[in-house]
């Protein structure tokens, strides 16, 4: 067995909240190397660039909190922490720089909240996602927040799911539009409707089997299974612990759902869930989703009468929680408390009415979080990059924020396009699912070392997923933005397909645009 398995074998990963309290107070160094992973099932990461210090992810099902939660989520990073708090792609948040001394403390005041981290790392079913608009928009056919909570509460705690081969992602969500990234997850619910006893039926069909990160995007496909609401928790329990019990436990690379579904084939699984479950399955309905993108970010009208919600972009994801507490206070003013964390690193204030609407777009957070972002920043998202994460090899907020920033002057007026960096092939900030996915690494250019990338486009998920191709290679991140502003003016999804054949290598600085998209899927960065 692999290090991983061996500790899982000697002691559940949920038994380490027991020692927390000793842990504190013996410090951080008298932690054995076993019990720092076991420290993950609580949400507790070590980060090697800061010696001594935790972050924490904290679990927010379908990104959705309330004010009160939001400000002891803000009261911990200022008071224990480094005053930062970064939106995930998971629709959670990450709390930097914490002391292990402080983390009784931290768990009680969350507590307190209704918050938890329990199993937000390792081989957990993470965060569970959802639309962030669930139960706001007209276009949805079925709200999906309460299976997110059912089959949370189901699973947190529960010793029968802590125990995986590998990490578990599900999101289960009711929006026509393509907003969670349903064909990256090993399990994703999207809306459908089928014909049952004559009626029209709305629910879920079950994608399985996705995946990004190591051996890069692996799409996701249909069991051929629909799902009534009041079903969710039995049948995606039953998927988990199939998986559970017979997902490969040897190397860590392939130990994802992806790999099982891949070995037996999706009519063999689905006779495994049915003999589980030993129910009939309903073959899969017709999928409800449209071909379209949306981040959420913007003044939209809710199907509650005369009630709006406001989506803000907070740039790659990263804001101060003094702001974030301030934004808490505007949702209780002018809403009712409530706020949502969006994949995309955004955030939505919901029930807004139409009398309020005007003042609060005047609030000088909602003006420098905007609503009405450029075409190039509404699309950018980030992970955290090498400040905070040992496995990343550039810096990408940073460099996100430059990059953008130089496009928005050289392109003002770009169709909506996104743009996601990932530090490193863990993938977690998406970048195969975007029109351009930036992927960093370094490089030798002349004697130095520097910050590079590669460049992917064309990756999308939704009813037409497809895959992202690797179109240029090793560009250094100071010369990015001069390179993007001659592909992205080229950019149209229609052209963004997958590219069978043999992998060319050209200089990218000699390439005309429309090679770059027709004609040539790798371009290499010779000279470096």
């Amino acid at each position: 067995m692999n290090k991983i398995e061996v500790l899982k074998s000697e002691k559940d990963g949920l038994k380490i909240k027991d020692d927390i309290a000793r842990f504190a107070k013996e410090g951080w160094e008298s932690i054995s190397e076993d019990d720092i992973q076991r420290l993950k099932w609580y949400g507790l990461f070590l980060r090697n660039p800061k010696p001594g210090f935790f972050m924490q992810r904290v679990r927010i099902p379908n990104g959705i909190c309330f004010s009160h939660q939001v400000k002891a989520l803000c009261s911990v990073a200022k008071d224990f922490g480094n005053g930062t708090i970064d939106i995930t792609t998971r629709q959670q948040v990450q709390l930097r720089n914490l002391k292990i001394e402080d983390v009784p403390e931290i768990f009680a005041i969350q507590e307190e909240v209704g918050l938890t981290s329990i199993q937000t790392g390792l081989d957990n079913v993470r965060n569970i996602m959802g639309c962030p608009v669930a139960g706001l928009s007209p276009k949805e056919k079925v709200d999906a927040y309460s299976q997110v909570k059912a089959l949370t509460e189901h699973i947190s705690g529960n010793s029968e799911f802590s125990n995986l081969p590998r990490k578990f992602n599900i999101a289960i969500t009711g929006c026509a539009d393509d907003c969670v990234h349903a064909e990256t997850q090993d399990l994703a619910l999207v809306p459908a409707v089928q014909e049952l006893g004559g009626n029209s039926v709305y629910g879920f069909n079950v994608l399985v089997g996705g995946k990004l990160g190591s051996g890069g995007y692996r799409i996701a496909t249909s069991l051929d299974v629909f799902i009534l609401p009041e079903d969710v928790v039995r049948v995606c329990s039953a998927i988990i612990l199939i998986f559970r019990d017979h997902g490969s436990r040897g190397v860590r690379s392939k130990n994802r759902l992806a790999f099982l579904i891949e070995e037996w084939g999706e009519e063999k699984f689905r006779n495994a869930l049915q003999e589980k479950i030993s129910k009939p399955l309903i073959p899969a309905g017709v999928d409800l989703r449209a071909n379209e993108k949306s981040e959420h970010i913007g003044i939209y009208r809710q199907k509650q009468a005369s009630m709006n919600y406001v989506g803000l972009k907070v740039p790659v994801g990263r804001i101060h929680a003094d702001k974030l507490q301030g934004i808490a206070g505007i949702a209780t003013k002018y809403g009712n408390g409530e706020i949502r964390f969006s994949h995309s690193n955004s955030l939505i204030i919901p029930n807004v009415p139409d009398q309020k609407l005007g003042d609060l777009l005047e609030e000088p957070l909602v003006k420098e979080f905007t609503y009405h972002p450029s075409s190039v920043m509404r699309g950018l998202v980030s992970c955290v990059g090498i400040d905070y994460c040992h496995l990343a090899t550039i810096e990408t907020k940073g460099r996100a924020l430059q990059v953008a920033a130089e496009l928005e002057d050289k392109l003002p007026d770009i169709a909506p396009i996104t743009t996601h960096w990932s530090g490193c092939p863990a993938g977690c900030g998406n970048h195969l699912v975007a029109d351009i996915g930036l992927l960093g690494k370094k490089i030798k250019q002349g004697k130095e070392i520097v910050d590079a990338v590669d460049v992917y486009m064309g990756g999308r998920t939704g009813i037409d997923p497809k895959l992202a191709v690797k179109v240029m290679e090793d560009v250094p991140c100071d010369d990015l933005a001069k390179v993007l502003e001659f592909v992205v003016p080229y950019h149209t999804r229609e052209k963004m397909h997958p590219i069978k054949g043999k992998k060319y290598k050209r200089n990218w600085k000699k390439a005309p645009p429309s090679q770059l998209l027709d004609k040539e899927p790798v371009i290499k960065n010779a000279e470096a």
